[in-house]
């Protein structure tokens, strides 16, 4: 009877839509910020850097709707951080041995950095995927300074776009107040952003010892799961995102076999994200089938036509079931009081007395 109600209560998790008031403007000016690049990159025959540009669009996403200073003010200190996490992966890349610490180092940082400034979703998400897929992108050396330029025009575009969006929606609804940050604690800014960026870091390796290819989606997927509220946030999370994954890969192997030209793929890119910001605040499991094919494109877009699209899907199938799986060991350890105790003690004494 208890399994029932557990299984019960879980199918209603899955099947219910949250209310939002969202407005469609926003979905929009979202697909602008990361389609525009690739619209740029496809008029000049380089889809290679409009790609990375679009990445840097990103930066939209974090738009708060509070007064315009304060809008600007956090999307230019967004759009600094996802050109500072690229670059860090990208440096990676040149020494494998490092990427792993790398991408602890970045995780920790970015998560302590938005919780004490109370950034809201997706939080750290989208400065870590960044991270990742600079891990894996296949440059020379000379070629740095340049794949660092691009992520950050396409971060300053997505902040006019954001701007102009602004100064729309301000006409239409007064600005929610500036909320004053939270007092910052030992436990929910240092020790949870240690603990996530170190199960972020172990997912990369696991899938390194397994040889995946390309396996940025993995310490994604991971933090995508672990940033749940509670541990059974987390596991809801993990469900959604598994099943939604799995659906979602179904649907970007029929986009693969498209014979999708730049433009074309411009335009499902904005398709898709158009798609994604509406459906996400409804219900994540659902974004997710959109999720899985855009995140596909945009990392793969550059290589698509050279390997065969059933490869591609069942690598990233297995790189988000080993990512979820341990974020969701982490996630328990996380929620543990036994192991928040054992382990925060020993952190603390290795803390100065006024950051305990």
């Amino acid at each position: 009877m208890k399994v029932m109600n557990l299984l019960r209560a879980q199918w209603q998790l899955l099947t219910t839509l949250n209310r939002s008031d969202r407005p469609w403007e926003m979905p929009l000016a979202a697909a602008l910020a990361s389609g525009l690049p690739l619209c740029v990159g496809a008029w000049f025959g380089h889809m290679d850097y409009g790609l990375v540009s679009s990445l840097g669009g990103l930066v939209f996403l974090y738009l708060p709707t509070t007064p315009l200073y304060h809008r600007m003010v956090t999307l230019m200190a967004c759009s600094f951080a996802m050109s500072a996490c690229y670059t860090i992966g990208l440096m990676s890349h040149f020494v494998p041995a490092l990427m792993m610490p790398a991408l602890i180092f970045t995780a920790i940082i970015v998560n302590m950095v938005c919780r004490f400034y109370a950034v809201g979703m997706p939080g750290s998400l989208f400065f870590i995927m960044a991270a990742a897929i600079g891990a894996y992108t296949p440059i020379e050396v000379e070629q740095l300074p340049l794949m660092v330029g691009l992520i950050t025009l396409g971060s300053l575009l997505a902040t006019l776009i954001a701007f102009l969006y602004s100064l729309h929606r301000l006409r239409v609804r007064a600005p929610q107040p500036v909320v004053p940050l939270p007092t910052p604690t030992f436990d929910f800014v240092i020790f949870d952003s240690v603990v996530i960026g170190v199960f972020v870091g172990v997912s990369l390796a696991l899938a390194q010892l397994f040889q995946l290819e390309k396996a940025y989606w993995v310490p994604v997927s991971c933090l995508a799961v672990i940033q749940g509220a509670s541990l059974q946030a987390v596991w809801n999370k993990q469900v959604q995102r598994i099943l939604g994954t799995g659906i979602g890969l179904l649907v970007a192997w029929g986009l693969l076999l498209m014979p999708l030209n730049p433009w074309g793929l411009a335009a499902l890119l904005m398709v898709l994200t158009f798609i994604v910001e509406t459906a996400v605040v409804r219900h994540y499991g659902f974004a997710a089938i959109f999720i899985t094919p855009l995140t596909i494109l945009l990392a793969e877009a550059g290589t698509l036509g050279n390997g065969v699209p059933a490869h591609l899907i069942e690598a990233r199938f297995y790189d988000t079931v080993l990512g979820c799986t341990v974020g969701l060991v982490g996630g328990v350890c996380l929620h543990s009081p036994r192991f928040r105790a054992v382990l925060g003690q020993q952190m603390r004494r290795l803390m100065p007395q006024r950051l305990r």
